[in-house]
């Protein structure tokens, strides 16, 4: 596992939050990004949300209503955190195009998590649909982050096309199996000039921790929060995890040594 830090790491924001993620210019203090899909209710939403603490979470334009009293609406405007509408259930690039610009005639806001997956089963992004819709979404003045698949050739051909961040997953959607290729991960970490924020797969803390050890600079997920026995106590347990691989990342672990070092020198 590398420790280098990249140039993400280092930047300095404007808001005077230490160690900010910045994207697209504006700083977040949070780097858990949580989503809000699969909450038993409205109230464990919330409380799982305030317990995060996070500063941005995404909604699936397709499948909530910004009319509608008591929603996820009213949730994130009590509590002060940003909406990033996704372009979840499309499945071409028209599709998130159109969902995108209604988004942003909703909402307000030129940030879309741009999602075009390929089919209903594995819910893997489809590249070539979703490189089309990037580069028009971003020559329409959006600020794009693309969820993708963990190919270090496409998520260069992404930030190429403009956009601000990159979305790797570390496994599909809802799985829970983690992170299946961490060196694909690295790789991915290494060539970027925008923000690498792990969207997927995460099924516990332990695994947001590695997302962030491997240089990943935020982590998104919902339903290993929205899901869990208990959301309110998963939420605050990947805040930790967050914050504690950031830190390990910042440090820089030991070398990995094939035999025993004494970590206190025998005397000579």
């Amino acid at each position: 596992m590398t420790t280098q830090v990249t140039a993400t790491e280092n930047t300095t924001a404007t808001t005077g939050v230490r160690d900010p993620l910045v994207i697209a210019g504006h700083g977040f203090g949070s780097r858990l990004i949580m989503g809000t899909g699969g909450a038993p209710s409205l109230h464990i939403l919330e409380e799982a949300l305030t317990a995060s603490g996070t500063e941005m979470t995404t909604v699936a334009m397709r499948r909530v209503s910004t009319q509608t009293e008591g929603s996820v609406w009213d949730v994130l405007r009590r509590n002060g955190i940003r909406p990033l509408p996704n372009t979840a259930g499309c499945f071409t690039a028209t599709e998130a195009l159109r969902t995108a610009r209604l988004a942003r005639e909703a909402l307000g806001t030129e940030w879309v998590k741009l999602e075009v997956v390929a089919d209903e089963r594995t819910l893997l992004p489809d590249p070539v649909e979703l490189l089309d819709a990037a580069e028009h979404l971003v020559d329409d003045g959006f600020i794009v982050l693309p969820y993708t698949n963990d190919d270090p050739v496409l998520a260069r051909r992404l930030e190429q096309v403009g956009c601000a961040a990159v979305m790797p997953l570390g496994s599909p959607i809802g799985s829970g199996l983690g992170i299946r290729n961490p060196h694909n991960i690295e790789l991915i970490v290494e060539q970027a000039g925008v923000p690498v924020i792990l969207d997927a797969g995460i099924g516990t803390a332990s695994e947001a921790a590695l997302a962030m050890e491997l240089g990943c600079d935020a982590v998104l997920l919902a339903s290993a929060v929205t899901r869990a026995h208990e959301p309110v106590l998963m939420a605050s347990a990947m805040r930790d995890a967050v914050t504690a691989g950031r830190g390990a990342r910042l440090a820089g672990r030991i070398p990995v040594r094939r035999y025993a070092e004494a970590s206190s020198p025998a005397p000579e």
